[in-house]
């Protein structure tokens, strides 16, 4: 009997995905650093089932059909790199080696490049989802080799989480990095969102002085509309939790955040392709500064906010919540599409923004009903330049702003920080401006470094310096544009 695909990496996400392939009808070769978790999960687990459990990289490549479909679970970085070492002598031409972990897509882009120099295939793939994602259905984000995804395609389609309409969460995304980019900005994404919720539950505790039970009925009523997504949902869940004692879980957690890197990588793709991710990068750095705990327990006993104690309608404030972190979440899908859309240009890829929002639809973390909306949207117009100036989102917008301006006046009255709300309103502000102060700031830039500048009674792409001083000379500085 040989197996149908391999994988190597028994930690939580790789156990539970070659389950969910077994289950599936899929037979499954599985491979482990430390081999003793080979034996434990067939005898385990995989008791019974279709699994073939290899003591050896050689012993794991023999037991796959051709072309071997060899998939790495590992930790991202250079454990990837050396199990593709590994496996390589074992390998053949036209035999597939897929990447399923959190990667860095340049680091993707060069083991592209690498394997395919070998006449071999590589796939890097996004899967999102988490622990239970993966056993019962994730979102499957793959790029890589284009020859590859025909192999692969029937067995990551019928694993993949599947809309209420039967479309599989996944789908082909691009060339080398793509899918690992695509995963990325997903990750961003989710970063963003989950910092608007604590933001938001730290206005209702805070501000309004909600209990854990109270803020878990606002947000499952919260999830049976608009805002209905997987997020919200288990803050639903986690506000509602309680030990066998009665004691709230929540107020037992310190208030210190962790990450793995993958909404700051988000952030630093936006900086070095020039685009405005305020929402995420705000999101990531609301993190580093949850994590300056001792400094922040020092500060409160100096640093004094308003003092002032909210007074007025709780419902009303509830309500225009909800609809601050409505339209914030539209931005942050349209700075996060925005970035992919600049990433698509710079590195050749045709990505399929309608296809992506399908692939998000189910499965993965940020999975919400409002990806139907972004759907549609791409499909309406696949070369819309940003999701606000889709018609619905435009209009959704436009309804919420209002209570979105309320929230931000009502935190800095109350001092309670709203960073990712507050950046993502600023965003939509500048991005509906016509006019910007930026015809300062390159004064400023030509005054001090004869930076030049264009004028707007001259075509684009002619530069100007003007001597502020009458001490500086004609000469200035070269021209570049982010």
């Amino acid at each position: 009997m040989k197996a149908d695909i391999g994988l190597i990496g028994l930690a939580v996400m790789g156990e539970n995905l070659v389950l969910n392939m077994e289950s599936k009808g899929f037979t499954v070769a599985v491979f482990n650093r430390t081999v003793e978790k080979v034996d434990a999960f067939i005898a385990g687990r995989g008791a019974g089932k279709k699994f073939i459990g290899a003591h050896s990289i050689k012993e794991f490549c023999a037991s796959l059909e051709r072309p071997r479909k060899v998939m790495m679970l590992v930790k991202a970085g250079k454990a990837v790199d050396d199990f593709i070492e590994q496996v390589l002598p074992f390998l053949e031409p036209g035999d597939i080696i897929i990447d399923g972990g959190n990667s860095h897509f340049p680091d993707t882009i060069r083991r592209a490049k690498y394997v395919e120099s070998k006449g071999l295939l590589f796939i890097g793939t996004g899967v999102s989802g988490g622990e239970e994602g993966a056993l019962l259905g994730p979102s499957i984000m793959p790029g890589g080799s284009t020859a590859a995804w025909p192999a692969v395609k029937p067995i990551f389609q019928k694993i993949s989480a599947h809309t209420e309409a039967g479309e599989p969460c996944c789908e082909w995304v691009g060339e080398n990095g793509a899918g690992h980019f695509v995963k990325m900005v997903h990750n961003g994404i989710e970063y963003g969102d989950m910092q608007m919720i604590c933001e938001t539950y730290q206005m209702m505790k805070e501000g309004l002085g909600l209990s854990n039970e109270e803020m878990h009925k606002v947000l499952k009523d919260w999830n049976e509309g608009e805002l209905d997504s997987y997020l919200i949902e288990i803050t639903r869940d986690i506000l509602g939790y309680k030990t066998d004692k009665g004691e709230a879980v929540i107020d037992q957690i310190l208030d210190t955040a962790g990450q793995k890197g993958t909404g700051k990588w988000t952030a630093v793709s936006a900086l070095d392709l020039g685009q405005p991710l305020t929402l995420i990068g705000e999101a990531v750095f609301a993190r580093c500064l949850s994590a300056l705990k001792d400094e922040r327990v020092e500060a409160a006993k100096t640093l004094k906010g308003p003092g002032v104690k909210f007074s007025g309608d709780k419902a009303a404030l509830l309500e225009d919540l909800r609809q601050a972190l409505y339209a914030s979440k539209i931005v942050s899908y349209a700075q996060g599409y925005q970035l992919m859309r600049e990433a698509a240009k710079e590195y050749g890829w045709k990505l399929n923004n309608g296809g992506i929002a399908l692939m998000w639809r189910g499965g993965c973390i940020i999975r919400s009903v409002f990806l139907g909306k972004i759907k549609e949207a791409f499909d309406a117009n696949p070369d819309l330049v940003n999701l606000l100036l889709a018609p619905f989102f435009t209009k959704a917008v436009d309804n919420a702003q209002a209570a979105w301006r309320r929230v931000i006046i009502k935190s800095v009255e109350l001092g309670i920080p709203m960073p990712a709300i507050g950046a993502a309103l600023a965003y939509y502000d500048g991005y509906r401006a016509a006019r910007l102060p930026a015809n300062l700031l390159q004064a400023q830039r030509d005054y001090f470094g004869a930076h030049t500048y264009e004028r707007l009674d001259k075509p684009r792409g002619q530069f100007f310096h003007t001597n502020w001083t009458g001490r500086g000379g004609d000469t200035a500085a070269s021209t570049y544009i982010v």
